[in-house]
């Protein structure tokens, strides 16, 4: 299984408008047609607000 990349969560969260909700990201990433895997760790985010896409990068990428 490949592993998701900065690029692929870029992708999955294009058209976010900041600050974002969790479960507005979830939302739109499932929109955007995201693999299930960047779905899966952005609902498991501990963060429930982001400023920004680095802070959504550092929340999912940050916590493996």
């Amino acid at each position: 299984m490949a592993e998701m990349s900065p690029i692929d969560l870029q992708k999955a969260l294009k058209g976010a408008d900041y600050p974002a909700s969790r479960d507005d990201l979830v939302s739109l990433a499932r929109s955007n047609g995201a693999d299930d895997k960047i779905v899966d760790k952005l609902s498991h985010a501990g963060t429930r607000r982001f400023d920004g896409p680095n802070d959504v990068q550092k929340a999912v990428f940050g916590s493996e």
